[in-house]
C-alpha cells in the first residue's frame, strides 16, 4: 500500500507485549519487526515490556526505546496489570500514536484517549475461546471484545475471518493487517546438530505449548507414521507444566523438545525441515505459519478458517483436529518429495505476495498517520480505505 508521507514523524507506544527482543510469541514478533521499521523511518518508537520477561537491559533495541516495567507473575494478572501501569506511564509521555495488542486490553485504550493519544488495538483471535482459561478470564476477553469497538480509535484484525467476526457480531468495521515474513534462510545447521537432526529429515511444529494448539495431536498423528525422520517440536509455555509433561510422556523416541528457539536457531530449524505443521485451533494470522512459507516449507495445517485463509492453495489442511487424517497428509507427503517441494514454492510465492514486513509496516505507518492527522476517529466504524487481504488461492 502506497500514500503520501507528511513530513511529520509521528511518536508511537508499542504496548501490551511482554516486549522485544521478541522471546515469546507473535504479538513480541510484531512488536520488533514493526517498531524497528517504524525507527528507521525516523520515527521515535517506544516499546513496553515486562522487567520479569526480558533479559535485555539495554535503553534502545534497534532504535526502539525500550521501557520496562513491573508485572504480576500469574496466567491471569500478568497482562492485565503490565498493561495498566504501561498505559498510566504512556499517558503522561503524550505519544502521538500508539498499538495496542491483545482484546484483553481493550479497557485500558480509553486512558491513552483521554491523554489525548490516538490508539490502534490489535485485537489478535476470539481468545475467549482458548481452553486455558477459567470462566472469569472467558468472561474477561468477551468483556474486552465490547469495548474493543468502543474505546480504541481504530480496530486492527490480523485475519479476515477476524474482520468478519467483528463486523458480524459488533458491527464494527477494522483495518486488516497481517503478519510478515521475511524468509532470510540461514546458512547455518547449528541448531539442528544440537537436536539430532539432519536437514530436510524431520517434521517442524513451533507453538506455545498450550492444548489448543494440539501439540499433543501433532504428537499422535506422528507416532503412526513410519519413517526415519523427526518430528522436532519448537515452543514452552509459561503456565503449562502440566500440558507439557503429559507431551513429553510420549515412548517415541523420534520426537525431540527443543524449548522456546528464536533467533539464528530457530531460524536454522525452519530454514531446513521437509514439512511444517500449524495445529492450531484458536487465533487469528499465525506468525510461524506465515515464517514457515516464507521459508519455502511445505505447511500441513488443521483446517481452521484462519489457516485456510494463510494458506490458500499454498499447503494442504488436515480434518479438524484428526490425528489420523494428519498422519495420512504426513504420510503421503514423506512419499512425494516432488509434490512437496512443490507446495513449498508455492508457499514461498505466497509469502512473498501477501505477507511482508515492510507492507506491514507501511499499512501501520499509514494507519497512525490517517488517526493522527485528522481521520475519522471512534472505533465503532473506522477503517482505514485500501486496506486487502490475501484471497484464497
Amino acid at each position: 500500500m502506497r500514500f503520501r508521507k507528511p513530513e511529520r514523524k509521528l511518536k508511537v507506544a508499542i504496548l501490551g507485549t511482554r516486549g522485544v527482543p521478541a522471546a515469546y510469541g507473535g504479538f513480541e514478533t510484531l512488536a520488533e519487526e514493526l517498531g524497528a521499521r517504524l525507527a528507521d523511518r525516523g520515527h521515535a518508537v517506544t516499546v513496553y515490556g515486562r522487567r520479569q520477561w526480558i533479559q535485555y537491559r539495554g535503553r534502545y533495541y534497534r532504535g526502539m526505546r525500550i521501557v520496562l516495567l513491573p508485572t504480576i507473575r500469574g496466567k491471569y494478572l500478568d497482562t492485565v496489570f503490565h498493561t495498566f501501569i504501561s498505559t498510566i506511564h504512556a499517558a503522561f509521555l503524550r505519544f502521538d500514536a500508539a498499538l495496542m495488542c491483545n482484546a484483553a486490553n481493550s479497557v485500558f485504550t480509553i486512558l491513552l484517549r483521554f491523554a489525548g493519544t490516538k490508539t490502534a488495538l490489535n485485537v489478535d483471535g476470539i481468545e475467549r475461546l482458548r481452553k486455558k482459561w477459567n470462566a472469569l478470564g472467558k468472561l474477561w476477553y468477551l468483556l474486552g471484545e465490547n469495548l474493543a469497538v468502543r474505546f480504541p480509535h481504530r480496530i486492527v484484525s490480523d485475519a479476515d475471518v477476524i474482520r468478519r467476526y467483528y463486523e458480524e457480531r459488533y458491527g464494527a468495521r477494522s483495518t486488516f493487517i497481517a503478519y510478515g515474513a521475511d524468509g532470510g534462510r540461514a546458512s547455518t545447521t547449528g541448531a539442528l546438530a544440537k537436536a539430532g537432526v539432519e536437514p530436510r529429515r524431520y517434521v517442524l511444529y513451533v507453538a506455545r505449548l498450550e492444548p489448543e494448539n494440539n501439540a499433543h495431536v501433532v504428537i499422535r498423528a506422528f507416532e503412526k507414521v513410519e519413517t526415519g525422520m523427526k518430528l522436532v517440536i519448537v515452543g514452552h509455555a509459561p503456565y503449562g507444566a502440566r500440558y507439557i509433561r503429559g507431551l513429553k510422556e510420549t515412548a517415541d523416541p523420534r520426537i525431540i523438545f527443543t524449548g522456546g528457539l528464536y533467533g539464528l536457531p530457530y531460524r536454522e530449524l525452519q530454514s531446513n525441515a521437509y514439512l511444517y505443521v500449524q495445529a492450531s485451533e484458536v487465533g487469528g494470522c499465525h506468525p510461524a505459519l506465515i515464517e514457515a512459507m516464507g521459508f519455502g516449507n511445505c505447511v500441513i495445517v488443521n483446517d481452521t478458517p484462519e489457516n485456510r485463509e494463510t494458506v490458500g492453495d499454498a499447503g494442504v489442511a488436515y480434518r479438524f483436529n484428526d490425528a489420523d487424517d494428519l498422519a495420512a497428509k504426513i504420510r503421503n507427503l514423506i512419499g512425494d518429495p516432488q509434490e512437496a517441494s512443490r507446495l513449498g514454492r508455492l508457499a514461498a510465492d505466497r509469502a512473498g505476495k501477501h505477507f511482508s514486513w515492510a507492507d506491514v509496516a507501511d499499512r501501520y505507518e499509514a494507519l497512525f498517520y490517517d488517526m493522527v492527522e485528522g481521520g475519522r476517529s471512534g472505533g465503532k466504524r473506522a477503517r482505514l480505505t485500501g486496506d486487502s487481504q490475501p484471497d484464497g488461492g
